[in-house]
């Protein structure tokens, strides 16, 4: 078994180190990351003429193989799968990212984006996120907000996950959504098998400009939070927010059939036959 572990918070990320150790009971690892942060950087690549993207060999403790890349955590997987960092991986690890990635922020995160990129290549992948206290259930962690974090939390639950998932390895890759509380693990209320919220706990509200001093039709971008909302224990954001452990199976990107036409799929049609 080899496992690729990657994230988006950059190669020197704590998280990511500890669950690279976490992983080494499964088989062997391999670390792929960015060398340096790509937070909400989705499934994208990057544009690669512009890139330009370098491998840098690094040292991470108790990590045979480790490799920072300039690019994005799906560039790194793209990478890993196109033979760069050796023979095939059976399986992706992304995380631990620091701030849940649960309800909308599931569409941004660079974390579910690697775990998304494997499975389009073919290996099951596992996006492994950690809410921040203090922030809320979404939302990504300012450094002097992580110096409790309860990494070895996080870490226990994906070696639990990912234990389970090679015992009973699907005949179809799959990508498993994980979002664990930010307690100890005795802490833990229990888990649960969740929908992807449709709201996030506590949404950005309003954005506005502001002008920039001496710099005239330059603004400065400020946005605000609302309130925040009670959301079903069944979601990632409810469960999550409840002290449980959220585990989602996302779905594959596709097209709906026939039986799905719209109005707008009708209008385009009388469109194209008066051509």
């Amino acid at each position: 078994m080899r496992i690729l572990v990657t994230n988006d918070d950059g190669i020197d990320s704590i998280g990511l180190h500890v669950l690279a150790r976490a992983m080494r009971v499964h088989g062997d690892v391999v670390v792929a990351a960015p060398d340096r942060e790509y937070s909400g950087a989705g499934a994208a690549v990057g544009a690669l003429h512009l890139l330009q993207p370098e491998a840098r060999r690094v040292a991470i403790e108790g990590i045979d193989e480790a490799w920072s890349v300039s690019g994005p955590p799906a560039l790194c997987v793209m990478f890993a799968c196109l033979g760069l960092f050796g023979e095939p991986f059976d399986l992706v690890v992304a995380g631990i990212n620091p701030g849940a990635n649960v309800g909308r922020s599931v569409y941004h995160s660079g974390t579910v984006g690697a775990a998304l990129t494997a499975r389009s290549r073919g290996i099951s992948g596992v996006a492994v996120s950690q809410s921040v206290t203090g922030f809320g259930v979404e939302g990504q962690g300012w450094d002097e907000m992580l110096v409790g974090q309860q990494w070895a939390t996080a870490a226990a639950v994906a070696d639990v996950l990912v234990g389970g998932l090679i015992a009973q390895a699907p005949e179809e890759p799959v990508v498993l959504n994980l979002n664990v509380p930010n307690v100890p693990v005795d802490e833990i209320l229990g888990w649960r098998r969740t929908d992807v919220g449709t709201l996030p706990q506590r949404a950005m509200a309003v954005a506005y400009m502001e002008p920039m001093v001496g710099h005239e039709g330059a603004f400065s971008v400020k946005m605000t939070w609302g309130e925040a909302v009670e959301l079903p224990i069944t979601t990632d954001v409810g469960a999550v927010d409840a002290g449980e452990v959220s585990i989602t199976y996302l779905t594959r990107l596709e097209a709906d059939g026939p039986e799905a036409t719209t109005e707008a799929e009708r209008h385009l049609d009388r469109w194209l036959q008066q051509r």
